[in-house]
């Protein structure tokens, strides 16, 4: 059974706690007290701090006597052990069999319990000295002794029935939640912490961990020491915490209790810049660091999400498998999950799978619309002409489309009353941010951001569409229009993955990521929100070349096909009425993509003209520069 070291300041309540422990586990107690030579009894009733010279045979001994105790059953031993260096020189038998409980409190609880103590030589004067002395150990039981007797042997008894937790997750949230029922699910033995916020945010993990307690057992703590203290080492954490400062002050919080080679992992949406500068710091640590996007919403993160972590090989090595076993699987069963590249790679990908999102979000919210209210077509008609598409897409996005506009309240379609402003989050941002910085064009992605930004503007476009009189009063005919219509949504969602994926090429270029498009592809062929059968046919395009995606054999002549529906759809939308922000960006940014001469020679002269910004030209060899005094026509 091995040897129970049940450890802390004076007054913590070593003996009272470790003879009730020993009484559960029918072993034998003993307080290390009891084998103090004189010499130390008399200094202690002296009021005189025992210095390291003192204990040194007093701590030989107790080895010796834990060996023992270790061949013969096991016991419980009552013992200070405040420092790191008494402890390993305690270890004389193996780690496995030698169990530390650590009793702690703050400073005026074990105070008050001293000072109503009797019938002990240990002063409460001499407890600032026991605290200065103290280093908390980072392993073992740390156990909360501001409570009862019997709570505390009841907490004590609990986690050495419970086997160590291969991960810990903290973060409570719906996605939160789901990842833990997803990983219980799986049969990986887990650990739940959430923040104890007084009237706001109480008892969350217990809460949760009773409420699932039927199926599955596991522990929830609000102590963040009880909590790490639950996990196996190497340690194996996964924060699932609201993006930005709230990562940064979770971090903070747990590293003091962590060791070299334990791995923490940010499974929200953090922004890839922040991801690099946290992975530098954990790495002087020796701390690993994964930034690792999570893909599917409730429900995926439930039954199996997308999951793009990025981060060392090694880091990936300790998550990798449990990551890997709550991803949703592709259509050969494995594993919706890959290492896609160092620091910030995972979540940079992340940022651009939901930059694609609001691209094909939008396309489809705009087809809706112009359908709706040009051709004055009933929600449920519509939802029918997406399910025919869908047949051949088989897009995840047009499929709750179907189920959004077949929803009813009442006798009218629940769409109808749902008000036209949209939010997001800040992904679909940062994916233009970071294509501005990489001087990448991200036409479709970057407008589906702004039509998101003016559909905020309710009250300003309700008064605009009065004072200009965008009325709809055109009515065009649904099945003149509905090939079209498929024809053009087609073109332009190529388009805009397309532009996706170049920002993908670029980033791995600039970053030295190496990232695999078809590998990505493939972990995105299901649980994400972009899945459909383009995707499946994107990780084969990608598997011959990795190269702009209207380059691609097997993408050109359906362009060259569909693109003048596209166009068509486009001119008939504007003239009708009716914004199209990314059908409009997507045949821009194909004209633009497919002319051998745009506007840029006279945008690049009137650049030279007035900041002498010098140009190229066409009778000159590329990398030649020339300067032009326009003025006076030299």
């Amino acid at each position: 059974m091995g040897v129970y070291v049940v450890m802390g300041v004076s007054g913590s309540g070593k003996t009272t706690i470790g003879k009730l422990l020993s009484k559960e586990l029918n072993l034998p107690f003993y307080d290390a007290d009891d084998f103090h030579p004189g010499e130390n009894v008399v200094k202690m009733k002296n009021g005189i701090p025992l210095q390291d010279a003192d204990r040194e045979g007093w701590l030989s001994v107790l080895a010796d006597n834990i060996q023992g105790w270790d061949k013969s059953g096991g016991a419980v031993l009552a013992c200070s052990a405040l420092k790191e260096k008494y402890r390993k020189q305690l270890t004389s038998i193996p780690e496995d069999d030698l169990k530390w409980i650590f009793l702690w409190a703050d400073f005026d609880v074990i105070l008050n319990r001293l000072k109503v103590r009797k019938d002990h030589y240990f002063k409460p004067e001499m407890l600032a000295s026991q605290f200065e002395t103290l280093e908390e150990p980072n392993y073992g039981l740390p156990i909360n002794v501001n409570t009862s007797e019997e709570n505390i042997l009841k907490n004590i008894m609990a986690k050495i029935k419970t086997p160590e937790a291969e991960i810990g997750l903290i973060g409570l949230g719906v996605m939160g939640k789901s990842l833990a029922l997803n990983m219980l699910s799986n049969k990986v033995n887990l650990s739940v912490f959430n923040r104890h916020v007084p009237r706001k945010e109480e008892n969350i993990a217990k809460s949760f961990v009773e409420e699932n307690s039927k199926k599955y057992f596991f522990n929830g703590f609000d102590d963040v020491k009880e909590f790490i203290s639950s996990l196996k080492r190497p340690r194996k954490i996964l924060l699932m915490v609201n993006a930005g400062a709230a990562v940064d002050a979770v971090i903070e919080s747990i590293i003091p209790f962590l060791e070299k080679g334990d791995t923490i992992t940010d499974g929200g949406n953090s922004h890839y810049k922040d991801t690099f500068r946290r992975e530098q710091l954990l790495k002087k640590k020796g701390i690993h660091f994964i930034g690792s996007g999570i893909s599917g919403g409730e429900e995926g993160a439930l039954y199996g999400p997308s999951i793009m972590p990025g981060g060392s090989e090694e880091a990936y090595k300790q998550m990798g498998p449990i990551l890997e076993k709550i991803a949703a699987k592709d259509k050969n069963g494995n594993p919706c999950c890959t290492h896609i590249g160092p620091d910030g790679a995972g979540h940079f990908v992340k940022m651009l799978h939901n930059g694609i999102e609001y691209g094909e979000m939008q396309l489809i919210a705009e087809i809706y619309h112009f359908l709706r209210f040009y051709t004055k077509t009933a929600p449920g008609t519509i939802a029918d002409l997406f399910d025919s598409w869908n047949k051949e897409l088989k897009s995840y996005l047009l499929e709750i489309s179907v189920n959004i506009l077949r929803k009813k309240e009442n006798e009218g379609f629940l769409i109808d009353k749902i008000l036209d402003t949209a939010k997001q989050k800040g992904t679909g941002g940062w994916s233009t941010y970071a294509a501005l910085e990489l001087g990448v064009s991200l036409d479709t992605i970057t407008a589906a951001v702004w039509a998101r930004n003016i559909s905020g503007m309710k009250e300003i476009r309700v008064d605009a569409s009065n004072l200009y009189g965008n009325t709809y009063s055109q009515k065009g005919n649904f099945n003149e229009l509905k090939k079209e219509l498929f024809r053009a949504y087609k073109t332009a969602s190529i388009i805009n993955h397309a532009i996706g994926y170049d920002l993908l090429r670029a980033a791995s270029l600039e970053f030295n990521w190496n990232l695999n498009l078809s590998e990505i592809s493939r972990i995105w062929t299901n649980g994400c929100i972009i899945r459909s059968q383009f995707m499946e046919d994107l990780v084969r395009i990608f598997k011959v070349s990795d190269n702009h995606l209207l380059m691609n054999n097997n993408i050109i002549p359906e362009i060259k096909k569909n693109h003048a529906a596209l166009a068509k759809t486009v001119g008939i939308s504007i003239e009708a009425g009716y914004a199209v922000p990314v059908l409009s960006a997507s045949i821009n940014y194909l004209l633009n993509f497919t002319s051998s001469q745009n506007s840029a020679n006279m945008v690049q002269a009137q650049r030279d003209y007035f900041g002498s910004h010098t140009y190229e030209r066409t009778d000159k060899p590329r990398g030649e520069f020339f300067h032009t005094l326009w003025k006076n026509n030299s």
